[in-house]
C-alpha cells in the first residue's frame, strides 16, 4: 500500500479531518504560517483547491458503503477490500502538488477528506492524522458542501429539513471516523479548547507533530453561538457523541 514514504523520503505528512463548518480552517491556517506546505493553492478556508477529484474519490468510495437504515451505515468492507485504483488515481491527482513537494513538512485541509477517511488511513499508514471536532450545535448552523451526503454519493433517507440534512452529515462523519482502525499517529482536537485554550491545545499539537506552531488570532465569539439561534440546532441523536466529545454532561 502507498505510503507518504514512497513519495518523498522520510517527510511528515499531515492530514486534517473534520466537519465542514468545524472550524479546520484555524489549524489550517496554524499550519500554513508554522512553515508546513499545504499544497500549491488554497482558498480563503486554507482548503487545498481545485477539489474536484477528491470530491469524485468521495463518490468512488461511497458505492462500498453499506446503508442498514436510520442512521445506521456499514463500513466493514471498506477495511479490507482492495483499494478502487480508480480512488487512488484521483486522491493521488488531487494531492499532486503536496506529493511532489520536497518540503520537510507537508499535508492538506479539506473536509470532504472525512468521507473518505477510511482509505486515506490505508493509503497513508504513516500520516499525522488531526481529527477536529466542533459541538455539532455550532457546526451545523452554517452551510457547507458537506450537507447533503447525497451529493457525495453515500447512501441515506435524505429529509427535506435543511438543519436535519446538517445533523445527519455531522452523526455520518462521526460514524465513519469512530468505524476507522486508529491510525499510528493520531490525535483528537477540539475547535473549542483551540480558541478557549489556544496555549495549552498547541502544546498538545506541538507535542503530537514535533514542531513549532504559530498563534494565529481567535475569536472567543465563535463558541457556542448556537446560544442565539433561533432555529432547531439541537437533535437527540446526537447526545451520545455530544457526552463523548464532552459537550454535554
Amino acid at each position: 500500500m502507498l505510503s507518504p514514504n514512497q513519495y518523498n523520503g522520510s517527510a511528515m505528512l499531515i492530514s486534517i479531518i473534520g466537519r465542514g463548518h468545524g472550524g479546520t480552517r484555524a489549524i489550517s491556517q496554524t499550519l500554513v504560517e508554522s512553515g508546513v506546505f499545504m499544497g500549491a493553492q488554497l482558498n480563503a478556508s486554507y482548503d487545498l483547491v481545485p477539489a474536484e477529484d477528491m470530491y469524485e474519490a468521495c463518490r468512488i468510495m461511497a458505492k462500498y458503503v453499506g446503508y442498514r437504515g436510520g442512521l445506521n451505515w456499514d463500513f466493514s468492507k471498506l477495511h479490507t477490500m482492495p483499494i478502487d485504483p480508480e480512488f487512488i488515481r484521483r486522491v493521488e491527482s488531487y494531492l499532486a502538488s503536496v506529493i511532489s513537494s520536497d518540503a520537510p513538512h507537508k499535508g492538506w485541509k479539506l473536509p470532504e477528506t472525512t468521507l473518505v477517511y477510511p482509505w486515506i488511513v490505508r493509503m497513508f499508514p504513516d500520516a499525522y492524522f488531526i481529527h477536529w471536532v466542533r459541538d455539532p450545535r455550532d457546526s451545523i448552523l452554517g452551510r457547507h458542501l458537506t450537507d447533503d451526503l447525497a451529493d457525495f454519493g453515500v447512501p441515506y433517507d435524505r429529509p427535506e429539513d435543511e438543519r436535519l440534512r446538517r445533523a445527519i452529515s455531522w452523526k455520518y462523519q462521526r460514524e465513519i471516523v469512530k468505524a476507522t482502525p486508529e491510525p499510528k499517529h493520531w490525535i483528537l482536537v477540539r475547535f473549542e479548547d483551540f480558541v478557549l485554550k489556544q496555549e495549552e491545545t498547541l502544546t498538545r499539537l506541538e507535542e503530537f507533530l514535533g514542531i513549532p506552531l504559530a498563534r494565529i488570532p481567535v475569536n472567543p465569539e465563535a463558541v457556542g453561538r448556537w446560544r442565539h439561534d433561533d432555529g432547531v440546532h439541537d437533535f437527540e441523536f446526537l447526545h451520545e457523541d455530544m457526552r463523548e466529545l464532552g459537550y454535554l454532561t
